[in-house]
């Protein structure tokens, strides 16, 4: 767990250092991250991207209801969105969720009327703009063991 937890805190940090910082001999730190990795316990190493340097100005969820015949092509239609980032099946008044991240308001008002609302099957939308976000650490990965 503490692997896991400096993994996630700095992906990029080279074994050696990590080796030290966890007092794990270097070889036996390698041979277990490799494991993780087998394992798909750990599926990818990635960066964090400020989003706001891009141009990102807004982003939304966006609760969707559809006509349950079109299901496939609804999901591949906004996997064809360039603003969309993901796509959430969910319970609960709406079918799915999918994020969306737009330059300005005038954009997302755009994505959402001339992208998502036309597109045949969708019932109607309902759209969420995030105010502000604070991610916070799972608590698997805070708990000592």
């Amino acid at each position: 767990m503490k692997l896991l937890f400096e993994l996630t805190m700095d992906g990029s940090i080279s074994v050696p250092t990590l080796s030290k910082k966890l007092g794990i001999n270097a070889s036996v730190l390698y041979s277990r991250i490799k494991r993780l990795m087998k394992k798909k316990l750990i599926k990818k190493f990635t960066v964090e991207i400020d989003d706001s340097l891009l141009g990102i100005g807004v982003k939304a969820s966006v609760g969707i209801n559809r006509d349950p015949k079109h299901k496939d092509e609804i999901h591949k239609t906004f996997m064809g969105i360039p603003e969309v980032v993901s796509i959430s099946e969910v319970t609960g008044r709406f079918d799915i969720i999918i994020q969306v991240y737009a330059k300005d308001l005038e954009a997302l008002h755009s994505i959402v009327i001339e992208k998502i609302g036309k597109v045949p099957g969708v019932q109607n939308s309902e759209t969420f703009v995030e105010l502000q976000k604070t991610d916070k650490d799972p608590v698997y990965l805070t708990q000592t063991i």
